[in-house]
């Protein structure tokens, strides 16, 4: 994969559609978790892609490619987020559920959209995107130690809420 981020980052057209094509069901979990539907999921992704590919030689060493794209796909969700504040609000947002695994996520997205928004965050990252505790850091700009404290809290406030829904 380093090799195809070199490619990519000497503005190798094919290399870099390669590279998203690599990462893009990772990032539509993350967006999708993030943002609650297919459409602004959709359009966190392309503005994503078109960053990555303006900003390609910026990135300093390809091992943190992965890292680096997460943070800028969660600045997407973020910059989606605040203006979807604006414009209506979210309660009035309809939910849409991927057919094949509507029910088995039903449940899990309810549990994270219970707990706080950082708990979520990491949650997300870590199971969902499948990133290491010090991953998660470099993206969350958080010591692992945080990271590893918020994985703790947000499996406990998860079992809690689960426990509570099963009496």
């Amino acid at each position: 994969m380093n090799k195809l981020i070199k490619r990519a980052q000497c503005r190798d057209a094919d290399a870099f559609t390669e590279l998203m094509q690599s990462q893009m069901q990772s990032m539509y979990k993350t967006a999708r978790m993030m943002l609650r539907n297919d459409e602004d999921a959709a359009d966190a992704i392309s503005e994503t892609i078109l960053i990555c590919w303006e900003k390609m030689g910026q990135l300093r060493k390809a091992e943190f490619f992965k890292t680096w794209m997460t943070r800028i796909l969660l600045n997407e969700c973020y910059n989606i987020l605040r203006r979807r504040k604006h414009v209506y609000p979210v309660e009035e947002i309809a939910e849409v559920m991927d057919p094949d695994n509507a029910y088995a996520n039903v449940e899990w997205m309810e549990m994270l959209r219970r707990l706080d928004e950082k708990y979520r965050m990491v949650l997300i990252l870590y199971y969902v995107n499948g990133l290491k505790t010090t991953e998660i850091g470099s993206v969350l700009h958080i010591p692992v130690s945080t990271v590893r404290t918020r994985l703790a809290r947000g499996r406990d406030q998860m079992a809690k809420l689960y426990g509570a829904e099963q009496m």
